[in-house]
């Protein structure tokens, strides 16, 4: 008998499957047990997602057109309010269920005015299980509709249960429907609401409906932000703002629309001198289709042919010449596709990517017709793009060429390892950790402190480059960044291949000051623009090096902020303010001795590592381009913006 024989004997033995195991759940109890498979997560993602699906109803009632203002408030304790002039939600009795339409929206999953004809012609929440899953997923949920101009009516519910019937609450003459929950500490591992984080969501909602009225509002003690968020020029504005930070190419965003039967696609688009791939953000009735679909391959299919013919009719591409890349006719290009359609379909409940077939022939056709019409009508800015283009493709030669050097010169063919970089013994890269380190001093403490078994060093030295403002050939030829491409083995852009990485740890090992923190954008700025699924996959990460050495007598305990420093002397006092505690400031790594090194900020028993993530890659662009693009004026103003959370820094 085998081994794995053996085992499943054993198991047999001990464990009884039978008909009394089959479990079946019902409704909102599904829900409650299986809450990632509504939401994504109960992670804080899950928690935000919870706001999006209540809000995403009132947008489609925008969407049908009765809708005009949406306002959500963070209040104290956890709680989410959000309110819609809408027409509100049908009071009367469902004849299926015997209880109130209201009662049947937020207790059955699948139920709502999104499924028959006459509800929603176009609709987000196709799915229609957003208020019965954030009701299931909250402690207590009110929801307060009016719906006939008249009668204001409200139910309240504990855990997705109606705490009584549908009620009335009044007399009111506004109708609409407010909804205000508070999540349940039960099911999320936070309950804490980030105001960025809805913010963000917010905004871009309000930049794909022109003209609608979104307020945002923290009412929680000490908070007191208030944002008002509407925009008449809709997606053209989008594109401004995801452009602050960069210089156009073209002043006018380029902007073109169409419509068959009941879908319509609006494309908005402008040009900058920046040398990263196309920032293209495409949207199917509001949204994100963050892993494309139909709408953008219609986009990017039309956009390569016309560009092509519209170079060949002005005799800007010889006879011999190759006809440009999709890669180079995007380089530097933003673009917001929103179509909105009757029978979206998405793939699964994420709703990432969109299928409609026949809305890539319609995104293809306005186009090929408009944008080659646009071209015709301002040469100007035609000639602009097809300098901007031309020069990528020479670029993107140059790289090749530049690439196919370096590996000449540092034999990477064969396998060959940078010169800085002190690799380990283990091959797994599932175990292995990369630390790359700022200066050689530091480099050299750490290689000496560190556990040969499974991490590496890569020490970095001298001035980085700025990705950001340059162009793929200069990158591989720097020789501060080209170590790194070499030893992670993935590659870079449209050759990265995550599955080539060599390390599933990359930790960002630099000082506490301004100038580490300089260093740790300048590679997050690389990471993000050049490998991004590193970041995605959760692979990327910062050391936190403490700040402060406490010994008292022969105990020694280290602090990372001036709070922990206080809190910590103090715990060392036991009271007493006689005793003596030496309190010195690292100054930086390169000054730790090896065993200092190791014990703070390398012992996986005993370090902090933060994970960098990328919830949200449009905010995390934006921030990139502020900080590190050419623009002064807007990386000024987050500089002013943000200087009060800016405390305690060497300067």
């Amino acid at each position: 008998m085998t081994e794995i024989d053996k085992r499943q004997e054993q198991t047999a033995a001990e464990e009884v499957y039978d008909e009394s195991q089959i479990r079946i759940l019902k409704g909102i109890e599904a829900v409650r047990v299986r809450p990632g498979m509504y939401i994504g997560t109960t992670s804080v993602r899950g928690l935000h997602h919870l706001v999006y699906e209540i809000v995403d109803n009132a947008i489609d009632e925008a969407l049908a057109g009765y809708c005009t203002k949406i306002g959500v408030e963070i209040l104290e304790g956890d709680v989410i309010r959000v309110t819609d002039n809408g027409r509100g939600i049908p009071t009367g009795i469902n004849e299926e269920t015997g209880v109130s339409t209201v009662e049947v929206v937020y207790t059955v999953l699948h139920a709502g005015g999104k499924f028959g004809d006459g509800g929603y012609k176009v609709a987000g929440g196709l799915h229609g299980v957003g208020a019965s899953v954030v009701n299931a997923l909250s402690e207590w949920l009110t929801v307060e509709t009016n719906f006939d101009g008249e009668d204001l009516m409200e139910q309240r519910y504990s855990r997705g249960v109606p705490d009584y019937p549908l009620r009335p609450k009044g007399k009111s003459a506004v109708r609409g429907t407010t909804v205000t929950f508070k999540p349940d500490p039960e099911i999320f591992e936070t309950t804490v609401f980030d105001y960025e984080t809805l913010l963000t969501r917010l905004r871009e909602q309000a930049f794909l409906n022109a003209g609608l009225a979104i307020s945002l509002a923290d009412r929680r003690e000490g908070a007191g932000r208030h944002d008002e968020l509407c925009y008449e020029g809709g997606i053209r504005e989008y594109v401004k703002f995801l452009n602050e930070g960069k210089t156009p190419v073209h002043s006018e965003v380029i902007y073109v629309s169409g419509a068959k039967g009941d879908s319509m696609a609006e494309i908005a688009m402008q040009y900058t001198t920046a040398f990263n791939d196309g920032n293209i953000q495409s949207f199917a009735n509001n949204i994100n289709t963050t892993e494309g679909g139909m709408h953008e391959a219609g986009f990017k299919n039309a956009l390569t042919r016309v560009v092509n013919q519209y170079a060949r009719g002005k005799k800007l591409l010889k006879d011999s010449d190759k006809n440009l890349s999709g890669d180079d006719i995007q380089e530097g290009l933003t673009a917001v596709i929103s179509v909105k359609l009757t029978d979206a379909q998405f793939e699964g409940q994420t709703k990432t990517k969109l299928g409609n077939s026949e809305i890539r022939t319609l995104v293809d056709g306005i186009v090929s017709d408009k944008l080659a019409a646009f071209l015709e009508e301002n040469p100007s800015v035609a000639r602009a793009i097809l300098t901007k283009a031309i020069d990528a493709s020479r670029a993107r030669e140059a790289a090749r060429k530049a690439r196919e050097s370096v590996r000449r010169k540092t034999g990477l063919e064969s396998g060959q390892m940078p010169e800085k970089l002190q690799d380990c013994n283990e091959r797994d890269p599932a175990l292995c950790e990369l630390y790359v380190v700022e200066g050689d001093s530091a480099g050299g403490s750490a290689i000496q402190g560190r556990d040969s078994r499974f991490q590496a060093i890569l020490s970095m030295w001298g001035k980085m480059l700025n990705v950001e403002k340059a162009r793929k050939d200069k990158i591989f030829g720097n020789d501060k960044l080209y170590p790194m491409i070499v030893a992670l083995g993935t590659g870079i852009g449209d050759e990265f291949d995550v599955e080539k990485l060599r390390y599933h740890k990359i930790i960002i090992m630099a000082d506490a000051d301004v100038d580490g923190a300089h260093i740790r954008t300048l590679l997050l700025t690389f990471f993000f623009r050049y490998m991004r699924p590193l970041i995605e996959s959760g692979y990327v990460y910062s050391a936190v090096p403490p700040l402060y050495k406490l010994i008292r007598g022969k105990t020694v305990r280290v602090a990372y902020s001036d709070e922990e420093r206080d809190r910590v002397s103090a715990e060392m006092r036991e009271n007493n303010p006689n005793v003596k505690i030496d309190i010195s400031r690292f100054k930086g790594l390169g000054e730790m001795n090896p065993h200092e090194l190791w014990e703070t900020t390398m012992d996986p028993e005993k370090r902090t590592l933060r994970r960098i993530t990328m919830d949200d890659a449009l905010r995390a662009d934006h921030i990139f381009n502020v900080l590190m693009g050419e623009e002064v004026e807007p990386r000024k103003a987050w500089i002013e913006e943000n200087a009060q959370y800016a405390v305690n820094l060497d300067i």
